[in-house]
């Protein structure tokens, strides 16, 4: 059951697609206790479980710790980050009492869950109104409450995006690969490698100038010809698409944008100016549905040149610097030229190198058009809406490319974002580090946020930056082959993590092997999580609820109705302490091949080689597996083997391409 409460004057974000009355009456769980700025509060029980919040870190239950939904670029992201990339603003409360909360608002909002008072739960806005969402179990006998609860809030948000069939297969990208030729070194070494490859992404580098739909033709000198080329070799390219488009005149998009009015305004409606990539640039503003139009047609260019997937970046917006700030920050500067810098002044100094970097001050300085529901146009200050900003952005892009293939899935993922952006495109995480926490921060952050609707999901495989060591890639590759967006992407000063460029690349090659022996397994189950408003990667306890260990277990993972996960995330490790909540297969995955036994329920340490994966399967439950290929096109899908204990398998089955997605005669029953 859901109910709505509005509080205040809400400023409609296009998160929810169901109409649901307001019910004006108080909020079932909790109290709000202030309307301008909006506070609610709820008093939790000593074991009760929070769940949700998407992208932030810390553990799968979030109490404990204050979050702050206001989408950043957090290329130092650490445990004690308040925001990420993402404002996803759903709660699970599991426990005496049991109910999900969204807070529908796309301004500043944040979350202390036990933080100040390790019993008190409050949530806190700054700006405009917000409408409330709480749902209840609805009495489903056939499945936990939190499932019952996480498939009431998906249909109320909506369909997820469901990428193309080859998106499910490994994607390599690293800020750097500036020639055809790099590419071509790259698809090369992992063909003569063995392992299998689907994707190259291409970072900012194949741009002219950094100019958004733009490419260097002398870096790329036909790329019509060159995404031939590649597509004959089983590989797609997929260039990046940044929010911030330079200001220069006789650029086509920069003349187009200014004439037509399409980009973000100072007060005095004059455009707004701040650095990114390619310097002085403006913003379109994505909120104006007719900019939002004009942006998304702007992708034909790439797309008619071959391109079938893209990965937007930099739309919380990131801004390097305002005119304002760096103006500020040279005056602040200047004062201190000269002095005695002292223990105090120079770390004034210091500071001052990031002063002008992504200021909420410079949030304040800029002005949106976008229009209320009933129609009439408003003009709204920027911090006000902040967090819908990116996924307005991915919906002007979902949407023209819809258009310009209207039969064709395209890939799309993107790093801003907040709930309601589940329906236009995937995200990866962000800029992690190759950091053995940022695995388990993973390994934790993605079945949040499946909760919000964001299926097609992942991180940075070995991190973007700092260096990554074998093993851990290795270990994170491991767990990669389970999430439906497997990428390893770096930064250009850092050391090169293809899985060629290390030792013994055979142990990579049976890792990624194993990803495609699983695709029909891990596409079946991620649109049937898509299409039933399901989750793909999920905690235990959404099967175990009556399960304390399970419960609490926050390093094992349900992937699909049938496998259980439980990645090395340790350096040295040689294998790990592993609890089944029933009887279970043992899969054991070692050069390509795949061993099986039985384990019984409990509590088992489980011995982990690096050139191996090991997972799980629940009792009568069938997992086929296919012969591995180089890459998705080669994936023969009409002979299987079969692993686990159980009888059949429903496999869904297209074409790779179609857009409109239903189950029904799209399954065929598999049978040992």
């Amino acid at each position: 059951m859901v109910t709505k409460t509005v509080s205040g004057t809400p400023v409609e974000t296009g998160a929810v697609v169901m109409s649901i009355p307001d019910e004006n009456k108080p909020v079932q769980f909790g109290q709000i206790t202030g309307i301008r700025p909006f506070s609610w509060i709820c008093m939790l029980n000593k074991n009760d479980v929070v769940y949700g919040l998407g992208e932030s870190v810390r553990g799968i239950n979030k109490r404990g710790f204050r979050y702050v939904s206001w989408c950043s670029d957090q290329p130092n992201q650490n445990e004690s980050s308040e925001s990420l990339y993402g404002a996803h603003n759903f709660l699970l409360v599991s426990g005496r009492t049991t109910f999900g909360i969204f807070f529908d608002t796309p301004s500043h909002i944040v979350f202390d869950i036990g933080w100040t008072k390790e019993d008190v739960l409050s949530v806190t806005t700054e700006d405009t109104g917000v409408s409330v969402y709480v749902i209840t179990p609805s009495g489903n006998r056939t499945e936990s409450s939190l499932t019952d609860i996480i498939r009431q809030f998906r249909t109320i948000i909506g369909r997820s995006y469901i990428p193309p069939r080859w998106a499910f297969g490994f994607q390599q990208s690293r800020w750097g690969y500036k020639t055809e030729d790099d590419v071509r070194e790259v698809v090369r070494k992992y063909r003569d490698a063995g392992i299998p490859l689907d994707t190259v992404c291409l970072d900012i580098d194949y741009m002219k100038d950094y100019e958004d739909f733009t490419i260097d033709e002398k870096k790329f000198p036909d790329p019509a010809a060159f995404n031939a080329e590649m597509k004959k070799n089983g590989i797609h390219l997929v260039p990046i698409v940044d929010a911030g488009i330079k200001i220069k005149t006789g650029y086509h998009v920069y003349d187009e944008g200014l004439k037509n009015g399409y980009f973000c305004t100072k007060d005095n409606g004059q455009p707004y100016a701040a650095g990114v990539w390619p310097g002085r640039s403006h913003f379109a503003d994505f909120l104006n549905p007719d900019a939002r139009q004009w942006f998304g047609a702007q992708y034909e260019s790439l797309t008619r040149l071959g391109f079938e997937g893209f990965w937007n970046d930099m739309n919380e917006p990131a801004m390097f610097y305002s005119d304002e700030s760096l103006e500020e920050a040279f005056a602040a500067m200047k004062k201190l030229e000269g002095q005695n810098l002292d223990v105090t002044s120079f770390f004034k100094f210091t500071a001052l190198a990031g002063y002008t970097f992504n200021r909420t001050e410079d949030y304040r300085r800029f002005y949106h058009t976008m229009h209320d529901s009933t129609g009439k146009v408003l003009h709204i200050r920027h911090d006000k809406v902040h967090n819908i900003f990116g996924s307005m952005m991915t919906r002007a892009a979902a949407e023209g490319l819809r258009k310009i293939s209207p039969d064709k899935r395209m890939l799309l993922y993107v790093r801003a974002s907040c709930i309601g952006a589940h329906r236009y495109g995937g995200i990866w995480t962000g800029d992690n580090s190759s950091w053995w926490g940022h695995l388990l921060q993973e390994i934790k952050m993605i079945p949040s946020l499946n909760m919000c609707g964001f299926l097609y999901s992942g991180a940075d495989i070995g991190g973007f930056g700092n260096n990554v060591s074998r093993d851990l890639l290795l270990r994170w590759t491991a767990f990669g082959i389970f999430t439906p967006l497997m990428r390893n992407h770096s930064a250009g000063n850092t050391r090169r993590q293809e899985c060629w460029q290390f030792e013994r690349p055979e142990d990579f090659r049976s890792i990624v092997n194993l990803r495609y022996a699983l695709i029909p397994y891990i596409y079946s189950e991620f649109v049937k999580a898509a299409v039933t408003g399901g989750m793909y990667l999920r905690p235990l306890a959404f099967d175990y609820p009556e399960d304390k260990r399970a419960v609490h277990t926050e390093d094992e993972l349900l992937a699909g109705e049938g496998i259980l996960i439980a990645p090395v995330y340790e350096q040295n490790a040689d294998g790990r302490m592993v609890y089944l909540p029933e009887d279970m297969t043992q899969i054991t995955w070692h050069n390509s091949q795949a061993e099986q036994q039985e384990c019984s329920k409990g509590f088992h340490y489980i011995e982990i080689p690096l050139d191996t994966v090991v997972f799980f399967i629940k009792h009568d439950r069938l997992v086929p597996l296919c012969a591995y290929a180089p890459d998705t096109s080669r994936l023969d899908t009409s002979h299987f083997s079969y692993l686990g204990t159980g009888r059949s398998y429903s496999l869904y089955e297209d074409d790779g391409y179609t857009r409109n997605i239903t189950l029904d005669g799209h399954l065929r029953t598999l049978e040992r």
